[in-house]
């Protein structure tokens, strides 16, 4: 009877590792770098005129209001538009 547990608990481990690889890859996750923004001061609020949207480390999302992506934070897809933190460089003016 107690012969089954092993392979009880395998069963369980791997059947918990595949749901939470699965949420995961489906964007279930937010997805943020937690490390990153924290050493950044990163804020969902503008610095004055400084916003993750009008600096040259922005990726943006699918729409101008849409959280986007930053170039400094890899992996992160939460970045507000309306954000800033303490790598904000300008973004060059065109010529």
């Amino acid at each position: 009877m107690h012969s089954n547990t092993p392979n009880r608990r395998r069963f369980i481990l791997l059947g918990t590792a595949t749901v939470a690889g699965t949420l995961l890859a489906s964007g279930a996750a937010a997805q943020t770098n937690v490390g990153l923004r924290s050493a950044l001061k990163y804020q969902d609020t503008p610095k004055g005129p400084q916003r993750c949207d009008n600096c040259m480390h922005w990726v943006p999302g699918s729409t101008p209001t849409a959280r986007g992506g930053c170039k400094v934070i890899p992996g992160d897809k939460e970045i507000a538009p309306q954000g800033w933190c303490t790598a904000w460089a300008a973004v060059p003016a065109k010529k």
